[in-house]
């Protein structure tokens, strides 16, 4: 799905349909006024674009690109927005207290962040880029799962939420001791992410080297070394998985190509052909035969 198909119109209801968890992705134009309100369940805040601060129990947090607030149950809390011009972005994860409950019981690890927040009230989480592209992709992968009707769905959302949270709860226990993992050491699984969630845009070296603040060289000599192919030819792979399954659904080869990042059809036709041994044309006759066999 396309970014704009996972976000969700915004409602200033604040209760769950949900029993277990829900979760949003917002885009205003503006900020939308909400008044001073709390919830019965927990509320996960993941902020990406505006100009906010956001009040808990009276107290501001300004917050920046990349932070997370955690409110937990009967807190109230709101949105003060500092302009009228900057868009609004933002997810939006309710957990309900019976769904942590059930974590609880399987293990302690989920809900470390939870006690964390509740002995210490702080609510704000910072993070670098690198880790904050790591949650967005994630979280983007739930709702994509979320919003589709594929096969094992429910089974499928219910390992992803409750891998979001252990990679939240591990990614707080780490910094709090000191021992924790260096994201530079994760940087190859963050720029796959990236790359996964965005063919459709510019993957140059200068647009990731602006995106993880890393500079293109290192950005190249990681992904080779970790992942055993250059980044470019990463890339092309990943688009050429994404333009064949998109022909075999019907889209037009040449809006397909040019979707995906391709400059041209040559420089398409030629690396298809080297990756699956068929032109696209050839490679769209091919399974149209053997569907009507």
């Amino acid at each position: 799905m396309k970014k704009k198909e996972l976000q969700t119109a915004f409602s200033t209801r604040q209760y769950m349909f949900s029993k277990d968890f829900e979760i949003y992705y917002y885009n205003d134009p503006v900020g939308n006024a909400v008044s001073s309100h709390s919830h019965n369940y927990y509320e996960f805040y993941f902020f990406l674009e505006g100009n906010v601060d956001i009040y808990i129990k009276e107290e501001p947090y300004h917050i920046k690109p990349g932070d997370f607030l955690i409110i937990p149950p009967g807190l109230p809390h709101y949105p003060v927005f500092l302009d009228q011009k900057t868009p609004y972005r933002r997810f939006i994860l309710w957990i309900s207290t019976d769904y942590c409950n059930r974590l609880t019981q399987a293990s302690l690890d989920y809900v470390y962040l939870l006690q964390y927040v509740a002995t210490t009230k702080n609510y704000l989480f910072t993070n670098d880029m690198i880790t904050f592209n790591q949650i967005q992709s994630q979280i983007f992968s739930l709702i994509e799962e979320v919003k589709g009707n594929r096969f094992g769905k429910e089974a499928s959302i219910s390992l992803q939420i409750n891998s979001l949270l252990l990679y939240l709860n591990r990614l707080v226990y780490e910094k709090n001791h000191v021992a924790g993992a260096n994201s530079q050491k994760d940087l190859h699984i963050s720029l796959c992410n990236f790359i996964n969630s965005h063919l459709e845009e510019d993957l140059s070296l200068d647009r990731l080297e602006k995106e993880f603040f890393v500079s293109k060289y290192y950005i190249s000599h990681t992904f080779k070394n970790n992942i055993g192919i250059s980044i470019h030819q990463y890339i092309t792979k990943k688009r050429l998985q994404a333009c064949k399954a998109a022909i075999l659904s019907g889209n037009s080869i040449t809006n397909t190509y040019e979707t995906y990042g391709f400059k041209d059809y040559s420089a398409f036709f030629r690396a298809f052909k080297k990756e699956y041994g068929l032109s696209p044309k050839e490679y769209v006759e091919l399974n149209a035969t053997l569907y009507d066999l």
